[in-house]
């Protein structure tokens, strides 16, 4: 199981780690900021809050925000996601569902055929759908009247939602990674819930090496509090945290095995760059999807990977981290900017 699945579902006899109110969300203080005053507004004028698009890498929290937008307006919840919507009347039938002001969330927006699409147009500027009952001759056009709504978008990627669409959300939230101190926060939140005892440095530890993603540092925590119980010990201490790291295979900057492939992939198979991302992805045996939303943006984000428009290129600091020599001292061309 990869460290970018869902780690924040509960178990039997486990608390929710997410976070349920804007005041218990840590990070992302703009976005929050801002937020607050838009429902603030929208509770007091007794509207549907603007739809919402929220962007940005996984694990950041789009989802958990999503519920917490619900959650402030005192209003319902119903989530699905674009891939689990194969059919048109599938989403006629979650709108048709909602009653006035409540939360609709679409995760991978970006994932909606133009079909589908186009039926979201007149719902969400006003909030009716058009469907043709019938085939041939005999078809006819029937227009269904909705209840006021908010649809929250989440997308990885923002490039793919069309500007038809995009253009109908009201309010655009982009999720960045967070500082180590923020996921010092987050993961002392995480065990208080969990009622797990960190010593000195551990909760620093853990949020360093959590690749600035909450999700991945919840993960971290609960498998670290594995270590600690069969080693019997009542508080994570620091070497405790350290040893668990280095039998997972999470280095000091966060980095797990696909990471440091991807890195050597570049570098001893491409001589560091410029190269497409499709010959990195045949080379590693995974999707490029994958590769460019899940791993190469905290790769960019540290710098250890440049895109450029020629291709990816293996940085100085890539050759230092892992250890090899960097001949031509490659770095990437002053004429060739970044495209993150």
């Amino acid at each position: 199981m990869s460290l970018r699945e869902d780690w924040n579902q509960p178990g039997e006899d486990e608390p929710s780690l997410r976070p349920t109110k804007l005041s218990e969300f840590i990070g992302q203080k703009e976005v929050i900021s801002n937020l607050s005053v838009y429902i603030e507004a929208a509770k007091k004028r007794k509207n549907s809050l603007d739809h919402v698009l929220i962007s940005g890498p996984p694990g950041l929290g789009k989802t958990t925000l999503a519920n917490i937008i619900a959650n402030e307006l005192g209003v319902a919840f119903t989530p699905t996601s674009a891939p689990a919507i194969s059919k048109g009347a599938d989403l006629v039938r979650f709108l048709t569902l909602l009653k006035s002001n409540e939360v609709l969330f679409i995760d991978e927006i970006h994932g909606f055929i133009k079909k589908q699409e186009e039926l979201l147009y007149p719902a969400m500027e006003n909030f009716f759908v058009d469907l043709v009952v019938g085939e041939g001759v005999t078809a006819n056009a029937l227009q269904i009247q909705l209840q006021p709504f908010t649809l929250v978008g989440a997308t990885t990627r923002s490039g793919l939602v069309s500007d038809p669409l995009k253009s109908r959300f009201g309010i655009h939230l982009k999720l960045d990674f967070y500082t180590d101190e923020e996921m010092k926060i987050i993961v002392e939140r995480s065990a208080d819930l969990l009622a797990l005892q960190l010593g000195k440095g551990a909760a620093l530890e853990i949020g360093r090496r959590s690749r600035k993603t909450p999700r991945i540092a919840n993960h971290l925590l609960k498998r670290v509090r594995d270590f600690a119980e069969v080693k019997n010990e009542k508080t994570i201490e620091l070497p405790t945290c350290e040893f668990a790291f280095n039998r997972m295979g999470v280095d000091e900057l966060g980095l797990d095995s696909v990471d440091r492939q991807i890195l050597e992939i570049l570098i001893n198979r491409y001589s560091g760059g410029p190269v497409g991302i499709k010959p990195i992805s045949v080379v590693l045996g995974e999707e490029e999807r994958t590769i460019e939303d899940t791993y190469e943006p905290f790769l960019v984000r540290v710098g250890l990977i440049d895109r450029t428009p020629q291709g990816r290129v293996a940085t100085k600091k890539a050759y230092e981290h892992l250890g090899i020599p960097n001949p031509g001292n490659k770095e990437r061309p002053d004429d060739a900017p970044s495209l993150f």
